[in-house]
This record gives structure tokens, C-alpha cells and sequence, in this order.
């Protein structure tokens, strides 16, 4: 006999017929349906609980002290360069967040900022970026240009 997708067929005993309750009595699985007497699990509904629900025991969400502040939606993660980083480029090219990200020196462009660490030897030009204040000075005393 040939093998084809007409004459297929399950192992045996590797197909089970789903369990019928609720019955009634002469079935087997009929008045509580094999659910037990009496109990959480016994109610319709199936007995689902709520995450983080410990049987009515104070859960640990909130037996934790809260204490701080989260700024949520509101807050600003920069990506940082620093000014030593900025020595490589040509002192004629415009440097802005999407120029850094095209070298792969920032990963987002939304939000980028410069800060103060190395030394900075040529006259850049910036536009749409946010400094440090010792990255400023640095800039300026290079004579750079800082545009927004």
C-alpha cells in the first residue's frame, strides 16, 4: 500500500474524544460535571483570577512601598556624543542629529546631546542639538557655530 495524503490516519491512541459533561446523571459526568462540590473552581466562570491575585492575601504590589517619582511619557532619554568624538569630520560639514546617526554615532535622532569630554580642535558648525555647558565653551573657544 502506498503512502499518500488520501489514506493518512492518526496513530493509534494519539487522538482522544473530548470529555462531555453536564449530561445528567447516568453519563457519569453529570450533576456537578466534574468540577467538585463546592469551591472557587466549581463557580461558573471557570474560577479566573486577576493577576497578581493571591487569594485574598494583600498582594505584593502593593505590600511594597512606593517612593519616588517617574516622569512616564514625559521623559527624554538623550543620546549622548562627545566633543572628542567630533574631531574626524570636515569643519565644513553642517553637524546634526541626522548626520551623526548616518555616521552611527546616535542611535535615535529626536534627541541628542553634546557633552564636554575631549578636547575639540576644529571649527564645527551644529544645528538642532542640545550641549552642555562645558561643551559650549569648548565649541566656542574652537570657534564654532552653535545654530538651532
Amino acid at each position: 500500500m502506498t503512502i499518500g495524503l488520501h489514506n493518512l490516519k492518526p496513530s493509534a491512541g494519539s487522538k482522544h474524544r473530548r470529555k462531555i459533561v453536564g449530561r445528567g446523571v447516568g453519563s457519569g459526568h453529570g450533576r456537578t460535571s466534574t468540577r467538585g462540590m463546592k469551591g472557587q473552581k466549581a463557580r461558573s466562570g471557570d474560577g479566573a483570577k486577576k493577576i497578581g491575585f493571591e487569594g485574598g492575601q494583600m498582594p505584593l504590589y502593593r505590600r511594597i512601598p512606593k517612593r519616588g517619582f517617574t516622569n512616564g511619557m514625559f521623559k527624554k532619554e538623550y543620546d549622548i556624543v562627545n566633543v572628542g568624538t567630533l574631531n574626524k569630520f570636515d569643519p565644513a560639514v553642517e553637524i546634526t542629529p541626522a548626520f551623526l546617526k548616518d555616521k552611527g554615532l546616535v542611535s535615535q535622532i529626536k534627541f541628542v546631546k553634546i557633552l564636554g569630554n575631549g578636547v575639540l580642535d576644529k571649527a564645527l558648525t551644529f544645528k538642532g542639538l542640545s550641549f552642555s555647558k562645558s561643551a559650549t565653551e569648548k565649541i566656542k573657544s574652537a570657534g564654532g557655530k552653535i545654530e538651532q
